[in-house]
């Protein structure tokens, strides 16, 4: 059994807990997007990305692992037919693919002030379902082949050249501009 998280929870019990999370991302998944508290938010953070991985990941034991925290109910439009537009089925075909070349960071917390009842202080969360970059894409691939193509002694050196290089050119122009004074 797991051990529940040290200090206060959202709700009473862990039970409640579960059930206020599942309750969030599955509203985070069928809408895209969702104010609630800041602390909610960053406790639905890391469940939505652990979720939309496992839909990444396609299969159905990953399916049947989502279909436990996400209730799988049907949007609350009645033009749509039922079947096909659960939030589990949404999740899989649409969200899942828009991510698919994402290594992580498919959510994003926004701070938006306080609420006016209580102070409580509100964030708005979302998916970012918008491609990467080419530019980001191509710096990205650069990094792994310097990675693979260079030993870590060869980095360690080159960085510790780096950092004593422009420390002496200061010092050397330091003591040029002493004695240029002096005179």
């Amino acid at each position: 059994m797991p051990t529940p998280a040290k200090g206060a929870r959202l709700g009473g019990s862990p039970a409640h807990e579960r059930l206020i999370l599942s309750n969030l991302v599955t509203s985070l998944f069928e809408h895209g997007r969702i104010t609630t508290t800041a602390t909610k938010a960053k406790r639905l953070q890391p469940l939505a990305e652990r979720l939309i991985s496992k839909a990444k990941r396609g299969d159905l034991h990953s399916i049947r692992q989502i279909a436990k925290v996400v209730h799988n109910k049907t949007p609350r439009r009645p033009d749509e037919p039922g079947d096909a537009n659960t939030i589990l089925h949404r999740l899989v075909t649409e969200i899942a693919p828009a991510v698919a070349d994402r290594q992580g960071g498919y959510t994003r917390i926004t701070k938006v002030g306080n609420r006016k009842g209580d102070n409580a202080p509100m964030a708005v969360i979302e998916l970012v379902l918008e491609p990467l970059s080419p530019k980001q894409a191509v710096v990205r691939e650069a990094e792994k082949a310097a990675k693979k193509s260079a030993p870590k002694a060869e980095k360690d050196t080159a960085a510790k050249a780096d950092t004593v290089a422009p420390a002496d050119d200061a010092a050397a122009s330091s003591t040029e501009e002493t004695s240029s004074t002096e005179d």
